[in-house]
């Protein structure tokens, strides 16, 4: 069992998340895709907030916060990027009902158990605004590189690994809808994100919960089979 002791270990000892040479151009990613009428963001596992950085250059407009268990990284947020933070696990936030107009979490959900991912696409629905916007990066277990090397993405602070249509349904059975993915990771910068998945490291997949009122995919807002 993985305790939230153990968690806070783990993030606290991964360097990369000081300074992966590719954040920059992921939370660039997360803000071409957010929608335009975006203006409240969660940025999920935010480190020190370098990809905060990046995602406010690009869309100035947006207030966002962030959400990391290591209380260090919360305190040192750039201030000119992020208009808060929270110091907390994403199992159980604390953050208010829908908070948010939007969640990005760049290489995050690997480095939680199984469990404690569906626990965390839960909550983040219950945080999110009817609507809310979801985006996530997870490295791709079959990118061709790794087959090729025997290589794998599960190992050190990664406790799980994620394939697309697997990660579409742990988010449809969140109450996700319009889920969509493509390539991201560094292959991305030289050949853009639509080419077959297995060509890239890491994968984005995005979604979205239902408008109030709506229902979720192909489902009436009763729960009930829908008709024909």
């Amino acid at each position: 069992m993985v305790t939230q002791a153990d968690y806070v270990a783990k993030n606290a000892a991964m360097e990369i998340a000081e300074r992966d040479p590719f954040t920059a151009e992921r939370y660039q990613q997360f803000g071409r895709k957010l929608r335009p009428g975006v203006t409240t963001v969660l940025d999920v596992g935010s480190g020190p907030g370098r990809g905060g950085i990046a995602l406010k250059a690009l869309r100035p407009a947006l207030r966002i916060y962030g959400l990391d268990c290591v209380p260090s990284r919360i305190d040192r947020l750039p201030a000119e990027a992020y208009a808060g933070g929270y110091c907390g696990f994403s199992t159980a936030s604390g953050i208010a009902d829908a908070s948010f107009d939007a969640i990005v979490a760049g290489e995050f959900i690997e480095h939680l158990t199984y469990a404690d991912g569906i626990a965390s696409l839960a909550e983040f629905a219950r945080i999110l605004k009817p609507a809310g916007q979801i985006l996530l990066t997870t490295p791709y277990p079959d990118y061709i590189r790794l087959l090729l090397t025997g290589g794998t993405t599960v190992g050190g602070a990664h406790l799980s690994a994620h394939y697309p249509r697997q990660l579409a349904v742990m988010l449809r059975d969140a109450g996700f809808v319009k889920v969509a993915w493509c390539g991201s990771g560094r292959v991305s910068r030289h050949v853009g994100e639509s080419l077959p998945i297995w060509c890239y490291g890491s994968f984005l997949i995005q979604a979205e919960l239902p408008a109030d009122g709506q229902p979720a995919d192909g489902q009436p807002a009763d729960g009930q089979p829908a008709a024909g």
